[in-house]
């Protein structure tokens, strides 16, 4: 089969992360794409368990039309579409390839080719592809033109520019007051040591109390968004302009974002350290409580705890922890960008940072090297040889 007659759908649902991952595979393959827009009825779980190939999970006159001529690819991501991709491909009479993003809920060997991340226990098997990073692939010229519409107002601030990015509940991870003030102090802390700045934005899902008390923190040089303000939102312009990134952990699409910048990137860890878990008050929220209820009691395909992207990504040298302990030899480095630090000896050595320049270059070919290797993986299944 020649590439130029190579169909390719893409599966859209209202998940932006999901969504982004998507369309940088089908971007990168090269073969265009159509993309077909999903739209999930509120009880589509039911189709999981009483159905495989199915549209009943799905408002057809809401959804993209879905008909001949089959794809000879479908990418897809999240447990809504998963029904809808294994219909297309029985539509096909079997002929369409699958490839699915992250966890399945069907069985593996449903599909072609699944793409994952360290945080969902999946097993290592032919057709399961195991990154470290979320798919990204943003185009220059949309991620340049943020960048200049946003410049005009960071006039003035000093460089370097700190890019703060604010998440909130995910999983075990829980954004309370008490993080956002001390995520505040160590990035002021840090901008303050570099002679910089920080640019800061939080998310629909920070809390707004937390968002507040990081806010209050902000005493020196900074630009900062809030989730609604007026206006646009700046977060590209951000990925665009900035020397160095702190990014809050619980975010897999907002560490893979800021890794694909390559520059240096620093994780706020959200955790709750060596505390017992059922002696924080915030521990009972529906989040992190019904998390806690599926890892222990849950099915398999229900597992998932982002620490292990967190870990992989401090591990393999791309990312570091922001810790009060190396906020100085940090500061060193962003102003002096090819300076090469040395570890903080005062720091464990699962906890210690590697120097900016050192995570600048991993992080910047971990993104892009990774998403090279998932499109091999995928011309493989579509041009066997």
């Amino acid at each position: 089969m020649s590439e130029g007659k190579i169909t390719v759908w893409c599966l859209l649902g209202k998940k932006a992360g999901d969504n982004t991952q998507v369309l940088a595979l089908a971007r990168e393959l090269g073969f265009g794409y159509i993309e077909k827009t999903i739209v999930a009825r509120p009880w589509e779980l039911l189709t999981h368990l009483t159905a495989g190939a199915t549209l009943a999970g799905i408002e057809q006159p809401d959804s993209s039309p879905l008909e001949a001529p089959w794809p000879d690819l479908v990418i897809g991501a999240g447990r809504r579409n998963e029904p809808v991709a294994r219909w297309i491909k029985q539509q096909s009479g079997g002929r369409a390839r699958l490839v699915h993003i992250g966890r399945p809920w069907a069985p593996l060997a449903t599909w072609d080719l699944v793409v994952t991340t360290p945080q969902y226990f999946l097993p290592q098997q032919d057709n399961i592809l195991h990154n470290t990073l979320p798919l990204h692939r943003m185009p220059e010229d949309e991620l340049a033109g943020a960048g200049e519409r946003l410049r005009p107002q960071l006039a003035g601030l000093p460089r370097p520019w700190i890019g703060v990015l604010m998440g909130g509940d995910s999983g075990r991870f829980v954004m309370t007051v008490e993080k956002g003030e001390r995520l505040g102090a160590m990035a002021t802390d840090l901008a303050a040591a570099a002679g910089g700045a920080l640019l800061v934005t939080d998310s629909p899902r920070t809390p707004g109390s937390a968002g507040d008390a990081l806010q209050a923190q902000l005493s020196g040089p900074h630009f900062c968004y809030r989730w609604g303000d007026a206006g646009d939102n700046p977060y590209r312009g951000l990925l665009a302009l900035a020397d160095a990134f702190v990014v809050t952990g619980e975010s897999m699409s907002m560490l893979g974002e800021a890794a694909a910048m390559g520059k240096p990137l620093f994780i706020f860890d959200l955790g709750d350290g060596e505390a017992n878990w059922w002696s924080l008050a915030h521990s009972y929220r529906y989040k992190p409580l019904s998390h806690r209820f599926a890892m222990r009691f849950g099915p398999h395909r229900m597992r998932r705890d982002i620490g292990n992207i967190q870990s992989a990504m401090v591990g393999n040298g791309s990312a570091a922890w922001l810790e009060p302990a190396m906020i100085s030899a940090a500061a060193a480095g962003l102003k002096e960008p090819s300076a090469s630090l040395k570890e903080p000896s005062a720091l464990p050595k699962e906890r210690q940072s590697a120097g900016p320049t050192a995570i600048r270059e991993t992080a910047s070919g971990t993104a892009g090297d990774e998403l090279h290797r998932t499109v091999r993986a995928v011309r493989q299944i579509v041009m066997p040889r």
